[in-house]
């Protein structure tokens, strides 16, 4: 996720400082992985650089002076060209899974093994997730269904993998 797109985006709604960015972001994106505060920082010191964001105010606070950021007109249009593209499908074509697989077929070890190893902590994921959205919100409720639809999937080439092993283990031997 761009951190910095969803700060200007966020900053579309009015001005806020870097400590109230970080708790919206964090409240609404960032529930497994918060970010960083200095990752705030140096974002907003970065979009501050490139016109994107501007400083509307500082204020005097106990500690260093509060900054409060807004969006500039670049910022806007930056976010609308940032929305209006799709994000690249990642299809993968690298994948750990199936190193694992031939490599372990390499070496003499069961594949299978490798293979069940996966299925049944994809299933732990599973299980965890289907608990977290019958209980959630319905923002919980897409995410979840986002990521156990590609759980989902990867199962299904587990499946179709361990089928094919014996093929497999011919191709990678030879």
């Amino acid at each position: 996720m761009s951190v910095s797109k969803t700060f200007l985006a966020l900053l579309e709604s009015g001005a806020s400082h870097g400590y109230d960015l970080k708790h919206e972001y964090d409240a609404r994106f960032g529930t497994d992985r918060p970010v960083a505060y200095g990752q705030v920082y140096a974002t907003l010191a970065r979009l501050l650089k490139s016109g994107l964001v501007t400083v509307d105010a500082v204020e005097p606070g106990e500690g260093p002076d509060r900054k409060r950021y807004a969006i500039t007109e670049a910022g806007v249009a930056d976010v609308e060209r940032w929305l209006a593209s799709p994000e690249a499908p990642e299809p993968y074509l690298q994948n750990v899974l199936y190193t694992k697989v031939a490599l372990a077929l390499l070496s003499g070890r069961p594949a299978i093994d490798v293979l069940d190893t996966q299925r049944a902590e994809h299933l732990r994921v599973m299980r965890e997730l289907t608990s977290r959205k019958a209980t959630g919100d319905l923002v919980d409720q897409l995410i979840c269904d986002h990521a156990l639809f590609h759980l989902e999937a990867d199962l299904r080439w587990l499946e179709l993998t361990a089928a094919r092993l014996d093929q497999l283990a011919a191709q990678v031997t030879r």
